[in-house]
C-alpha cells in the first residue's frame, strides 16, 4: 500500500512539499526519541565509496580503546560487540528507524556511534536532528542517480548540506570532556578541497600525498591482507586489496584524534577478521579462491580489477559475476562496467543485482556492450546467465584450481528487488550453498 501511494504521490506533489515532508519527518523523529545522537559522540561518514570498509575499521579501533561503539551502515549494523546485518536495503533507514536505533545505542551507554551518510540518504534530509561531531570525507566519483537529478553537482550540493551544518551544532560535553568538531578529509580526493573549507575546531587530512597530516607510504600486499606505513608506523590489515589502505589511513586519522592510542590502533585493524561483502573470502572445499565484494560503480570496478590482478596465481583466470542497478540510477555507467570488467578479467559472468520495476535484459544488454567493445565473446569468455544464483553457480562450476572468482555489485546486502519485489537475499550465503552442492563428496 505504502509503495502504490508513493508511486501515485509523488510524481503530482511538487517536490519542495515532498522535501519539507522528509525536513518535518527528521524532526519528528528525533523528538519522539529524545535526541538521542546528543548523547554520544557521532561521527558521520561521507563520500561514493570506502564509507563501509572506513566505518568498520574504526569501530574496531575505537572498540579496541575501550570504547562500547555503535555502528550504522550499508552492510552491518552494531552495539557495542553484537553486530547484525543491515536488513533495510537503505545505508540510512527512514528517519524514525535511525532515530530508534540511536535511541538503543544511547540506552547500551554508546560512547561512540560511526554512521555512514550517503548523499541519496540526505536528499530525504535523513541527517536532520542527528548532532553529527566528527565528518570524514573519503572521496566523490561519478555517482549519478535519480535521486540527485543524474547531477554531479546536486550530489555535492546534498554532501556539503552536513557540512554546513557541523560547526553551528551544538557542542557536546560527553564524559566531561567538550567534543570538539572536527573534519577529516581524503586529500588523494580532488573535491577534498571543497569540504574542508568549512568551519569545524579542527581539520585533518590523509592520503599518500606529502602534505597530508596522515602520509600512507609502502602500501603492501601480503597473502592475508595488506601492510603499510603512516607516519613511520607500521600497520597491517587482513582486508584484501591495496585499496583499503586509504580506507585504514581515515580510520586512523578519526581515531588519533579523538584520542585513541597507537597500540589500539595498530590491535584494532589486525583483529578486524573481515567486513562484510567487502572483499570478502568464502571458505569453503573449493580449491580455488572466491570474494564477494560490493564493487557497483566505475572506480570500485576498476580497484576490484587492479586487486586482482596482484591477487591472483600466476596462469590462473579471473572469473567475475557482475550486473547493475535499476530504479533510477545512473544507465550510462553500465557499459563502463562491462568494458573494465571483462579488460580484468578472463570470463565475465552477467546477471542480476537490482533491476527494481526495470528490464533486467535491457540492463544485461547495456553492460554487454561495454563488454564486447574489450572483445568478450558470448559463449566463450561471457556468459549471460540472468537468475542470480544461477549466475553465481556458473561462475563456480567454470573455475578451475587457483582460479579467483569475484562476486560483485551486492555485497552483504540482504534482499534482492526485482519487478519491484523485495526477497530476501545475501551473496555470501548463496556462494556457501553453492559450493557445498558442488564439492558435497
Amino acid at each position: 500500500m505504502k509503495k502504490t501511494l508513493k508511486k501515485v504521490v509523488q510524481p503530482i506533489v511538487p517536490k519542495s512539499l515532498i522535501n519539507f515532508f522528509h525536513y518535518t519527518e527528521s524532526i519528528a523523529a528525533a523528538q519522539k526519541y529524545k535526541k538521542p545522537s546528543e548523547q554520544m559522540i557521532v561521527i558521520g561518514i561521507v563520500g561514493s565509496k570506502g564509507k563501509t570498509t572506513t566505518a568498520n575499521m574504526l569501530w574496531s579501533i575505537l572498540s579496541a580503546d575501550g570504547h562500547k561503539v555503535g555502528l550504522i551502515g550499508t552492510a552491518n549494523i552494531r552495539y557495542g560487540n553484537k553486530e547484525e546485518m543491515n536488513p533495510y536495503h537503505m545505508t540510512m533507514p527512514g528517519a524514525f528507524v535511525m532515530q530508534k536505533i540511536l535511541a538503543k545505542m544511547a540506552s547500551m551507554k554508546c560512547k561512540y556511534v560511526i554512521m555512514e551518510v550517503p548523499s541519496e540518504g540526505q536528499t530525504q534530509y535523513r541527517h536532520i536532528g542527528i548532532n553529527f561531531d566528527v565528518l570524514v570525507f573519503t572521496n566523490v566519483t561519478k555517482e549519478l542517480m535519480a535521486a540527485h537529478d543524474f547531477s554531479m553537482e546536486t550530489l555535492h550540493k546534498h554532501n556539503k548540506r552536513v557540512f554546513k551544518r557541523l560547526t553551528h551544532s551544538r557542542r557536546k560535553t560527553i564524559d566531561l570532556a567538550r567534543t570538539p568538531k572536527m573534519i577529516i578529509a581524503n586529500t588523494d580526493n580532488k573535491h577534498a578541497k571543497d569540504y574542508l573549507i568549512f568551519q569545524a575546531d579542527k581539520k585533518l587530512t590523509f592520503g599518500t600525498k606529502a602534505d597530508a597530516d596522515y602520509k600512507i607510504t609502502d602500501v603492501q600486499d601480503t597473502q592475508n591482507g595488506i601492510s603499510f606505513d603512516i607516519n613511520g608506523t607500521s600497520y597491517k590489515v587482513k582486508i584484501l586489496g591495496k585499496i583499503n589502505a586509504i580506507n585504514a589511513a581515515g580510520a586512523i586519522a578519526t581515531a588519533s584524534a579523538l584520542g585513541a592510542n597507537k597500540k589500539a590502533i595498530t590491535s584494532g585493524l589486525s583483529k578486524l577478521p573481515t567486513i562484510p561483502g567487502r572483499m570478502e573470502v568464502i571458505e569453503g572445499k573449493q580449491p580455488f579462491t572466491v570474494v564477494v565484494d560490493y564493487a557497483h560503480e566505475q572506480a570500485s570496478m576498476t580497484a576490484l580489477m587492479n586487486s586482482a590482478k596482484d591477487m591472483k596465481p600466476k596462469g590462473a583466470k579471473v572469473i567475475t559475476l557482475l550486473g547493475a542497478e535499476g530504479g533510477g540510477r545512473d544507465s550510462a555507467k553500465r557499459p563502463e562496467m562491462g568494458e573494465i570488467c571483462a579488460k580484468g578479467s578472463d570470463i565475465i559472468i552477467l546477471s542480476n543485482v537490482d533491476p527494481y520495476e526495470d528490464d533486467p535484459m535491457d540492463i544485461i544488454n547495456d553492460i554487454k556492450k561495454g563488454a564486447n567493445k574489450a572483445g568478450a565473446k558470448e559463449g566463450k569468455s561471457m556468459f549471460i546467465v540472468p537468475d542470480r544464483r544461477e549466475g553465481i553457480r556458473k561462475a563456480l562450476q567454470l573455475a578451475k584450481k587457483d582460479d579467483l572468482v569475484l562476486i560483485t555489485g551486492k555485497g552483504a546486502e540482504q534482499s534482492i528487488v526485482i519487478g519491484g519485489k523485495s526477497s530476501p537475499w545475501d551473496d555470501r550465503m548463496a556462494v556457501k550453498e553453492e559450493l557445498n552442492a558442488i564439492y558435497k563428496k
